[in-house]
């Protein structure tokens, strides 16, 4: 009997060859699967850098064979992105951070951590910060060429709102004009308050022009003050490039042994506007006094470098610093860091200094030229490295109190790291002549230094502060007391103060 399938039956011939693709489907599948892959890897790392912002330096790290060991300068960044904070902006607040004397990373970065925090009192929505362009270092670098802007902007979303740009409708190609206006020096919590806050009734954007030392150091309430700290040693990150190459130079120096880094303050712009000509030729003093001239911004002209000198405001000489270095002890052996832009007067000026401590180094040295280049022509960029160096160094000794040295001393103090030793000028000047005119004996004059720093090598400190006089007492970024809680009991940093 013959059994029939009810079911369809199998074809068992074949098909016919699909047609062959032409070169045009063949290019046209290759762009667009090149176009899908792509995304997909810029998706990724924008995810990356959210959940965390050092994945690409250390990508960059390991394919450029850089090792980047933990430095003591580091504060570890959240790996997890924070919440964003929900308010209703009062307005858009531009800030262009102006350089003055000491244009480098520690100006910019006072001010935009100020400015950050009056944001975050007044609720209002914070661009970008701009650079100052225009003085005598003529940097054109931007925000985005020193800080890691995608990180400044994540780190900071559970308190300001910050955007990159200003919405359209807004600009002056749109044209709309911002109010703008240098805000009050050394203003406390109410001036902003009252003043600036009822501004932004009638201008929905304003521009502060002016930003240095424009919030007060004390009678801040305590979580503005933390947040202060927050953006300096948190949100402002520096550029994956900076960060690589200022490990580098640590890991260069640490691989010699310990190292001090020395902010000789001895630029041709630091004398010229100080009016400070101790130990140059009468040709260079007068060099120094034509350049003050130049300048019409810069109005105090005709200086007595000889007073200034005596009442401790001018910075130490490389012949002053090689002997205050050999009374406080250091050995001819000591690695020190030259931490500065061209010192006035070249290698001759650094002979003394040389003589007495051999091992003197420089970023410049250091560094193949091929690896600085990228920074040369951008001085902030160039004194991030210097900074990043300085945080890590062993013992940091400024000759000048300007704002980076101030700077480096905070965070050192923050960040619990080894001596920051503070020359006391004005003693020093006295100590160095009378050696110089032998009333002095050697042994007497380095008892004398000694005695002079034993309370000044950065120990924790209440900030001193003087009622109408904010320039005269310590500098909230030196001491940022109110930060060490995280670290220590508040009510036993704070009680010296009340």
């Amino acid at each position: 009997m013959e059994v029939r399938s009810e079911g369809p039956q199998l074809r068992t011939d074949k098909l016919p060859p699909p047609p062959p693709r032409t070169r045009a489907q063949v290019w046209f599948i290759r762009i667009c699967s090149s176009i899908l892959l792509w995304t997909c890897i810029v998706q990724l790392v924008a995810v990356g850098e959210l959940w965390n912002p050092r994945l690409l330096t250390g990508l960059s790290n390991h394919l450029n064979g850089i090792k980047t060991s933990p430095l003591r300068s580091e504060v570890a960044a959240p790996t997890v992105p924070v919440p964003a904070r929900v308010y209703k902006s009062n307005g858009y607040l531009r800030v262009s951070c102006n350089g003055g004397l000491n244009q480098m990373r520690a100006a910019f970065s006072i001010q935009i951590c100020d400015m950050v925090t009056v944001a975050r009192l007044l609720n209002l929505t914070l661009v970008v910060p701009e650079l100052d362009k225009t003085s005598f270092w003529a940097d054109h670098s931007d925000f985005g060429d020193i800080f890691d802007v995608n990180h400044f902007i994540h780190s900071l979303r559970d308190e300001v709102h910050i955007i990159k740009r200003l919405p359209k409708r807004l600009s002056q190609r749109a044209g709309y004009q911002a109010l703008e206006m240098p805000p009050v020096s050394w203003s406390s919590e109410k001036y902003y308050l009252e003043q600036i806050l009822p501004l932004f009734s009638k201008y929905k954007v304003i521009r502060f022009n002016k930003t240095d030392a424009r919030l007060a150091n004390n009678g801040l309430p305590i979580d503005l003050q933390k947040l202060r700290c927050r953006v300096n040693y948190q949100a402002l990150k520096f550029t994956p490039q900076i960060e690589v190459l200022g490990h580098k130079l640590v890991q260069i120096l640490r691989g010699k042994g310990s190292f001090v880094a020395l902010h000789l303050r001895y630029e041709m712009d630091m004398l010229a506007f100080s009016g400070c000509t101790h130990g140059c030729s009468d040709e260079e003093a007068e060099e120094l006094k034509r350049m003050r001239y130049a300048y019409p911004w810069w109005r105090e002209k005709e200086i007595n470098s000889a007073e200034r000198r005596l009442q401790g405001l001018c910075p130490l000489t490389p012949e002053e610093v090689a002997l205050v270095l050999q009374a406080l002890g250091f050995q001819k052996d000591a690695q020190i860091y030259i931490a500065s832009g061209e010192i006035y007067g070249g290698e001759r000026r650094l002979t003394a200094l040389r003589t007495a401590f051999p091992r003197i180094v420089k970023k410049e040295i250091l560094l193949d030229s091929d690896n600085l280049r990228q920074f040369q022509n951008h001085s902030s960029q160039m004194a991030a490295l210097d900074f990043m160096v300085s945080i890590a160094s062993d013992i940091f000794i400024p000759t000048y109190n300007g704002n980076m040295a101030k700077l480096v001393e905070g965070h050192r103090r923050y960040l619990g790291s080894g001596k920051t030793i503070l020359l006391d000028r004005g003693r020093l000047v006295e100590l160095v002549d009378s050696y110089q005119n032998r009333t002095l004996s050697w042994d007497e004059f380095a008892v004398a230094v000694r005695l002079a720093h034993e309370k000044r090598i950065g120990q924790p400190a209440c900030r001193k502060v003087i009622l109408g006089k904010p320039k005269e007492e310590d500098y909230f970024y030196s001491n940022p007391q109110e930060c060490l809680c995280d670290k220590l009991d508040c009510h036993e940093v704070l009680r010296p103060c009340n």
